[in-house]
């Protein structure tokens, strides 16, 4: 099954798939309003505006299941982006990323692209790890914020661990060549 066929819910309880974004560069990101990257927000609001006219789209995913830092309702997570970061790319229901309830979208995402690029010295992963918060399987997301690159043809390119923000020279090279391509 391709990605675009996936069953998905909007914030508002629509069903749904990714078909409307066929033929568009996607940036998918499990997203959170209470965690310490939450601010990636603007900059993912960035890329949407700077770059929905050539074809490309951020999609977010809430995600409660890191230190539940997404508690909220739809409604309280829909308000909470407009009003803070003024979010205009398109969110969807709240999402399991990891586990056995792992959303099949994730499913498919993380076969495609079991490992996530990390900034250099960054030392993320490593302090997840002393914190006890490793990723429990392989290919599991790290924690909120992860992104996953889709060229145009639907196919994963890419995936950014979190610390990696939207603004890094390597994401937007990554997606430029795929606007290009």
């Amino acid at each position: 099954m391709s990605i675009y066929e996936t069953e998905l819910v909007t914030l508002d309880g629509d069903k749904t798939t990714l078909a409307a974004w066929q033929g568009k560069v996607l940036l998918v990101v499990n997203v959170a309003s209470k965690c310490g990257l939450t601010p990636q927000y603007e900059q993912l609001e960035a890329l949407q505006k700077a770059w929905q006219a050539k074809d490309f789209s951020v999609i977010g995913f809430p995600c409660n299941q890191f230190l539940e830092q997404e508690p909220g309702s739809n409604e309280e997570i829909k308000t909470f982006c407009s009003t803070t970061y003024g979010v205009t790319f398109p969110l969807f229901d709240k999402t399991e990323v990891n586990g056995e309830q792992r959303h099949p979208l994730y499913r498919q995402l993380v076969a495609a692209q079991p490992e996530a690029e990390r900034p250099a010295g960054s030392g993320f992963l490593e302090r997840m790890e002393s914190k006890g918060r490793a990723p429990k399987a392989p290919g599991d997301i790290l924690w909120n914020f992860e992104k996953f690159l889709i060229d145009k043809q639907g196919n994963v390119i890419a995936r950014f661990s979190p610390d990696m923000t939207p603004d890094d020279p390597i994401i937007l090279k990554r997606i430029e060549q795929a606007l290009a391509a």
